[in-house]
């Protein structure tokens, strides 16, 4: 299809980048960065997601360090693996695989990561360093979202872009980040009162909302550049399950300019940036200059 956004393209390109700047970090400054990621209980979707971080970390030239913990591990431990990982000089970046079980609180967790290691950029001194306009460590699926939207949706600069969707973990990032490239930006989520009229007047549109199809084709302004982050377990009529995203894939490609399929989109970039921020983290930590991957 002549308008598809091939992110997995894109992701590997990003990686074969990150692995050259990985080289020169190992030759030049004995510097290998290192990322840990933490696994509580026994998600299926967090360990293929876990599984994958964990190969492609390795194959760009870094250290990947896995702990995995049962379900039933008490916050307290969890807190003790954290705070070990922060006074280890081995590791540079942290990421805490989400959801975790009902009995640990995901925001003390989080909270407790070195913000310089939080890979996620989910700690509070990340998320307000993004809004005031300082070089932090920014969510990994908003920021693989913005590289795809600069490099197909031209010259940002006034645009209108609606992000669908209020998270703090895509929303609003994501909101962050385009108007710092000088996007006119609209926020709408459930409440909002006639949605498709809003997607309609969006050059940019990002859906994050995890309802299956529900952005229709009608509702894209033609031309429009549209980015799918919905993951969407369907059933088919024969019983098999799916993946959709949260747009109507097949009304919206004969209106939008560009957009990104499900799966293949979305998904490749954020796991490519995750690696960037280790690199980037590590880089920070060591005062070196960061890789330019945009």
């Amino acid at each position: 299809m002549h308008n598809l956004i091939d992110g997995k393209r894109f992701a590997a390109q990003i990686r074969e980048k990150l692995a050259k700047h990985v080289e020169l970090l190992e030759s030049n400054h004995d510097l290998k960065p290192g990322l840990a990621v933490v696994l509580v209980g026994e998600d299926p979707a967090s360990q293929v997601y876990v599984r994958n971080k964990g190969k492609q970390a390795v194959e760009v030239g870094m250290q990947s360090f896995e702990h995995r913990l049962p379900a039933e591990t008490a916050e307290s431990k969890v807190l003790e693996l954290v705070d070990a990982l922060n006074r280890d000089p081995a590791i540079h970046g942290i990421l805490v695989q989400l959801p975790l079980p009902d009995h640990i609180q995901a925001r003390t967790i989080l909270n407790t990561i070195d913000p310089r290691k939080d890979v996620d950029g989910f700690h509070p001194q990340n998320v307000g360093g993004l809004v005031v306009g300082d070089d932090v460590l920014v969510p990994c699926t908003p920021f693989g979202c913005l590289l795809l939207i600069r490099a197909y949706a031209g010259d940002l600069s006034g645009q209108r872009a609606l992000v669908l969707g209020r998270s703090n973990i895509v929303g609003k990032p994501m909101a962050s980040l385009l108007l710092r490239e000088h996007c006119t930006v609209t926020i709408a989520h459930s409440r909002t009162r006639d949605l498709p009229a809003e997607c309609a007047r969006a050059d940019i549109l990002v859906a994050a909302v995890g309802r299956p199809k529900m952005v229709k084709g009608d509702w894209i302004k033609p031309g429009a550049t549209v980015i799918d982050v919905g993951i969407n377990r369907v059933e088919t009529d024969d019983g098999k399950a799916r993946l959709v995203g949260d747009v109507d894939f097949a009304e919206a490609s004969r209106k939008a300019k560009w957009i990104t399929p499900v799966p293949g989109g979305v998904g490749p970039m954020t796991i490519a940036c995750l690696l960037h921020n280790t690199i980037k983290a590590a880089c920070m930590q060591n005062e070196l200059a960061v890789p330019i991957i945009e």
